[in-house]
Order: structure tokens, then C-alpha cells, then sequence
């Protein structure tokens, strides 16, 4: 079996060598708003009416499910098993989520697709539970991960700063500045090794402080 020390999650955004839209970009913080809203409904609700009796009647879901954290914890430590379309599920929720971010922090000016990969690339190796992952680890690595969420606080508050600033470029030179774009694609990078690693559970390999592939 060949080996390679590379990150089972891996991330990239492909650098917009072009000029930008403009107009979309000036109004990027309204014009993301519908596929937000899409994604948050994908998170879902429920609601349990009552009858005239006031007994209760059936439960009406609305939505989705968000990623499948708990049901792939409890696989993992009773059954040792990750079902595919569950993998599925989480990682191209996740690449939607992304899409989602790039477009508002003006990386692309293309509307997030719900099914096409555009500029944002996501890939997780799909990991054998039965060599690769214990039972034990997806029970603590949401509390091992705490390091890298109070690195992330800071590097997302730079993000923030960078967006701005590249906002600014892009209303005046049409272009990004690429080590803005550079800075926020490896926070982003940064930021799914840890939901992969803590939240996702692909992987049992500590996530590395770095921002960089």
C-alpha cells in the first residue's frame, strides 16, 4: 500500500487570473444572501403540533440535516463502520459550504453551484474504519481540536480584515491581491482539516498548525 505524508483533507481555490466583476462584488454581502438562506434551511427544523385534545400529533420536519456528526460517532464506536453515502453526504455538504464562503469573501464571482465544483476543490480520502480509524478517538477529538479553534478565532478575525481589503482592490484594479487570496484560501484550508478531523471524524491524523497544502 503506497504512503504519502499528505493530509487526507485537502483544499485549494483556484486563483481568479482575470479581472472581477465589479457590480457583483460592490454588492457581494446582499447578492449571498438566497444561497445562504440555502444552506441554513439544509440545517432544517421540526415542529411537533398538538391536536384539540392537545395531544400531540405527528412531528413535521423542515429542511435537512446538516453534517452527520453524532449517527457517524455512534457507528464508528459500536459498529466500527462508516456508511459511504454518509461520507458522501458530509463531504459535499461541506464543498457546498465552501463554495458558499469563497463567494462571499470575493475569491470567485460565479454564483455558488449546489452540485458543480467551480473553483473550490474539497477532497477527502475515504478512510477504512477498520484500519484506520478507532472507536475511541471520535469521542475526545472534538476536545482535542481545541488548540486549532482558538488559532482559527484569530486567523478568521484576519480573514475578515483581508476580504475588506480586497474589496477595495477589486473595486478599484478589478483583480485580487493574490497574498490576500493566498492568506484566506490556506485559513479556509486550515479550517476544513479541523472539520474533518473533529467534526466530519475522516481522519484520526491531527490536523497540522499550518496554512499552507
Amino acid at each position: 500500500m503506497e504512503t504519502s505524508d499528505a493530509y487526507p483533507v485537502t483544499f485549494s481555490v483556484d486563483y481568479p487570473d482575470r479581472a472581477l466583476d465589479r457590480f457583483s462584488s460592490f454588492f457581494r454581502v446582499f447578492a449571498v444572501i438566497p444561497i445562504a438562506i440555502v444552506m441554513a434551511a439544509i440545517t432544517g427544523f421540526s415542529s411537533t403540533p398538538y391536536d384539540e385534545a392537545g395531544d400531540q400529533a405527528v412531528t413535521i420536519a423542515v429542511g435537512g440535516v446538516g453534517l452527520l456528526f453524532l449517527p457517524v460517532l455512534l457507528m464508528l464506536v459500536f459498529r466500527k463502520k462508516y456508511p459511504h453515502w454518509w461520507f458522501d453526504w458530509n463531504l459535499n455538504l461541506q464543498r457546498f459550504a465552501n463554495r458558499i464562503a469563497a463567494y462571499a469573501l470575493l475569491m470567485d464571482d460565479r454564483y455558488p453551484s449546489t452540485d458543480d465544483e467551480q473553483s473550490v476543490h474539497l477532497v477527502y480520502q475515504e478512510p477504512d474504519p477498520e484500519q484506520e480509524l478507532s472507536r475511541g478517538m471520535p469521542l475526545v477529538k472534538w476536545l482535542l481540536a481545541l488548540p486549532h479553534y482558538l488559532v482559527l478565532i484569530v486567523l478568521h478575525i484576519g480573514v475578515l480584515f483581508a476580504a475588506i481589503a480586497a474589496w477595495f482592490a477589486i473595486l478599484f484594479t478589478a483583480r485580487y491581491p493574490q497574498g490576500l487570496f493566498r492568506y484566506i484560501e490556506g485559513v479556509l484550508r486550515w479550517h476544513n482539516r479541523v472539520i474533518g478531523y473533529a467534526f466530519t471524524l475522516v481522519t484520526d491524523r491531527y490536523p497540522p498548525f499550518r496554512l499552507r497544502a
